[in-house]
């Protein structure tokens, strides 16, 4: 028998990037620092000395890069603002300049047909804003409103899906616990201060969206679905902890209002007591919720572990990627329904999702092959309709990336785009993957029907 993957009408094909990964010109036209311009250019910070000066050249070549959309079928993109790229200084003056290369892209993309869908913060805090404090000082969520209102004021007559954030428990855990990504820190007193901030933050973006917007806001959040190595009960308490940490610590305070009990058992003594107005702020009506799935983790106890007293196990049955995680699509489906019984019925997103593996040399005219790559993403999709048929809402399907880019901390060696750059030319070459997705969209997912 054939089974049938046509999803819903209406259904968003699209796919996604972040300003830091692919721009380059990070201070060209009278823009600011941000905190992953200061961390890349920090000795010893990045995998071997790479930085976001040049990426991808985006800046320059976006009306190219728009054409590789427009030749994949993309129905939306997803891309996020560099904050001091628009406010130099985080706050204050406006650069025109800087706001004005939003304009065009947007522009660009509609005149082609794509569906803008404009993220606020993917990350890249401005680095003068650190130096107040950075996401520890509670001005924060101010200076957060208003920038967003700012990019609400100029663009929301263009562009119809807004989100505040993208995975503040990333910015959290690698920024401010563990020091492996901007703006370095490392203090678990530090971390759920800056979480907080961060929840508050989006919260007043929402606000301003409510006073200044016209379509739709929601936030994004990635997600690990956390699995018990045993049925024992220390496994169990410790995948709660880990369960809590990496995927209530931020949907909570959004969609309930509150925190997870198991907090208080990881941050310890670091836990503060945080006002009860602030709940009032970090719970705000969103439109949508986007989530972010790439793998997931089988967790046990282990007293050594800080601050979760938990470990991953790995699980050498599966495919693992160049990241080294699993390639695990059930949990996707998992993810989806259990967020589902957890927040309700919201209209969700996948916003990326997309695999690293290793790619052979281009070939001039030809299409790069990747076939772990299309695997994943023949999988995942297919996944992701079986979480529909589950009854989950889910409006679109956003990969990661259109192009290889600079993976963070990772420096470029780390290829998850559907199209593969040559760094040192900035030629782009399709790879199958591309050739599979464009099938996918035209066939409004029918491409993935297979025995």
């Amino acid at each position: 028998m054939t089974r049938r993957y046509r999803f819903p009408d209406g259904f968003l094909w699209g796919a996604a990037t972040s300003a830091y990964q692919i721009e380059g010109s990070p201070l060209a036209d009278g823009a600011g620092p941000s905190i992953w311009q200061r961390f890349a250019h920090t000795p010893g910070m990045m995998a071997n000395g790479d930085h976001g000066n040049v990426a991808c050249d985006h800046y320059h070549r976006y009306k190219d890069d728009v054409q590789l959309m427009r030749a994949l079928g993309l129905q939306s993109y997803r891309f996020s603002v560099n904050w001091a790229r628009v406010l130099p200084e985080g706050t204050g003056r406006v650069n025109p300049k800087g706001l004005d290369f939003y304009s065009r892209l947007v522009d660009e993309l509609l005149e082609n047909g794509i569906t803008p869908n404009a993220t606020l913060f993917h990350w890249d805090l401005p680095a003068a804003l650190d130096d107040r404090g950075g996401w520890l000082n509670r001005d924060s969520a101010h200076w957060f409103a208003e920038y967003a209102a700012i990019m609400f004021k100029a663009l929301d007559d263009r562009v119809p899906y807004w989100s505040t954030l993208n995975e503040p428990w990333v910015v959290v855990d690698g920024g401010y616990l563990n020091g492996t990504l901007a703006p370095g820190h490392r203090s678990p007193f530090e971390a759920p201060i800056a979480a907080h901030n961060l929840m508050r933050a989006s919260g007043a973006g929402i606000q301003a969206y409510r006073a200044h917007g016209k379509h739709a806001i929601g936030v994004v959040f990635n997600i690990e679905p956390k699995y018990p190595a045993s049925d024992s009960a220390e496994d169990l308490a410790a995948t709660r902890r880990a369960n809590a940490y990496m995927n209530q610590q931020f949907a909570d305070p959004a969609l309930l209002g509150s925190y997870p009990a198991e907090l208080v058992e990881v941050y310890g003594d670091a836990w503060p007591d945080f006002p009860p107005d602030d709940f009032r702020l970090t719970k705000q009506p969103v439109d949508f919720v986007g989530l972010n799935y790439y793998t997931r983790a089988v967790v046990r106890h282990d007293a050594n572990a800080f601050p979760l007293r938990a470990a991953p196990v790995p699980q050498p049955q599966h495919t693992r990627t160049e990241t080294g995680w699993e390639v695990y699509e059930q949990g996707l489906v998992d993810m989806l329904t259990g967020f589902r019984e957890r927040y309700g019925d919201i209209p969700l997103y996948i916003t990326e999702n997309g695999s690293a593996f290793y790619d052979p040399p281009t070939v001039e005219g030809e299409l790069l092959q990747d076939p772990l790559r299309v695997d994943y993403l023949r999988k995942h999709l297919q996944a992701a309709h079986r979480a529909i048929e589950a009854g989950v809402d889910l409006r679109g399907y956003y990969a990661w990336s259109l192009l290889d880019n600079l993976e963070w901390s990772l420096g470029y060696a780390k290829r998850f785009g559907l199209y593969h750059v040559d760094f040192a030319t900035q030629k782009r070459t399709p790879k199958a993957t591309a050739k599979l997705y464009a099938g996918v969209i035209a066939s409004h997912g029918e491409a993935l029907d297979a025995s």
